[in-house]
């Protein structure tokens, strides 16, 4: 293809899917229009049947698409698929289509997926297994946060540990009694070290767990309680300052963006991540009832981040906080490497 191909983004409504489709907009650098779309909330048929269509969202929205056609969509989760199905079918098939994440229509309805293993999608010469999501962490990123944060932690001593709390994940529960135990892990952690911490809540944190975990730290520490739209989030001048890091095992996105600082990575187990809990967990009528939906129901319908902490652990990218920790080994090709590349094949016979 002798131009540079023209993307549309079909924005993902799901702040975890938006940010991994921009992250893998800008690493392309093509030129890109974003499709803000607004859904028609009680009709499902076109995606829980997997149609083309455009019957599920406004016609406001469906106003918005029209030619000339792109050379690629790029978008995220399932409201969006029948859209893009419709789009790539304006066109003529000339329209190639990327779905980022878990796929929910038949996969010879994709160009390329780009997903993770807690989705178990089938190995096929159209879909990419990653071990982490993309993300826009990036060297530039984190050298920027590094020199506008470096005096905030100054007074700090190090090592400086990065704590980044998640919340309630499917079966996993981040409560008061699991925020308690990490508050006290990583206290002991610090004080050995003679270091300090770096603690980050997150927008999916309750508040008992946020108190439990505020008040069972006893050594030196910035903490920092997560606030939508806050221009002065810290949270990549942790990633950017820390020596080591702790994570909440309930966030592949978390972990994913932890893994990319290069810095040892320690994943905090809420109870049961590893098949078996020998500590006291919070109790959570939701959590047994997915579960229940993993262990008998259809794959599809729930995720295994276990997966992703098995895959972690077995390519020492990232340990248990138990564990006595290495450096992380970060792979010769990154995942968002990974995934321009395959994006770019696309286009590469035409």
């Amino acid at each position: 293809m002798d131009t540079v191909p023209v993307i549309w983004l079909i924005g993902a409504y799901r702040a975890g899917e938006q940010s991994q489709v921009r992250a893998l907009v800008d690493a392309l650098g093509w030129p890109c229009e974003t499709k803000r779309l607004c859904y028609r909330k009680h009709v499902v048929l076109p995606h829980a049947l997997g149609l083309t269509s455009l019957r599920g969202i406004t016609a406001e929205s469906a106003a918005m698409l029209a030619a000339p056609w792109p050379d690629l969509v790029i978008s995220s989760g399932v409201r969006n698929e029948p859209v893009c199905r419709w789009i790539r079918a304006q066109s003529g098939g000339l329209t190639r289509y990327v779905h980022v994440g878990r796929p929910w229509g038949p996969l010879t309805g994709f160009d390329l997926v780009v997903t993770t293993p807690q989705y178990r999608v089938p190995r096929r010469a159209n879909v990419l297994n990653n071990m982490l999501t993309l993300h826009s962490v990036t060297p530039q990123r984190l050298a920027a946060a590094r020199e506008e944060w470096a005096e905030t932690f100054e007074h700090l001593p190090r090592p400086r540990i990065a704590v980044i709390a998640g919340g309630h994940s499917g079966p996993f529960t981040l409560g008061p009694l699991a925020a308690s135990r990490l508050a006290r892990q990583v206290s002991t952690l610090a004080r050995q070290s003679g270091g300090s911490l770096l603690v980050s809540t997150s927008s999916r944190t309750s508040d008992e767990a946020i108190a439990a975990l505020q008040a069972g730290i006893d050594v030196p520490n910035y903490f920092y309680r997560w606030q939508p739209n806050d221009a002065a989030n810290p949270y990549f001048a942790m990633l950017a300052l820390a020596d080591r890091l702790v994570v909440t095992g309930d966030s592949i996105a978390m972990l994913s963006e932890a893994c990319a600082t290069g810095r040892p990575v320690q994943i905090f187990d809420l109870g049961g991540m590893r098949g078996h809990s020998d500590v006291a967990v919070d109790s959570r009528l939701t959590a047994r009832l997915y579960g229940v939906l993993m262990r008998w129901l259809w794959q599809p319908l729930s995720r295994d981040i276990t997966l992703v902490h098995q895959q972690l652990r077995a390519s020492s990218r990232a340990f248990w906080l138990e564990e006595e920790s290495g450096a992380s080994v970060l792979p010769a090709e990154s995942d968002m490497q990974r995934a321009v590349a395959a994006v770019q094949g696309l286009f590469s016979q035409i």
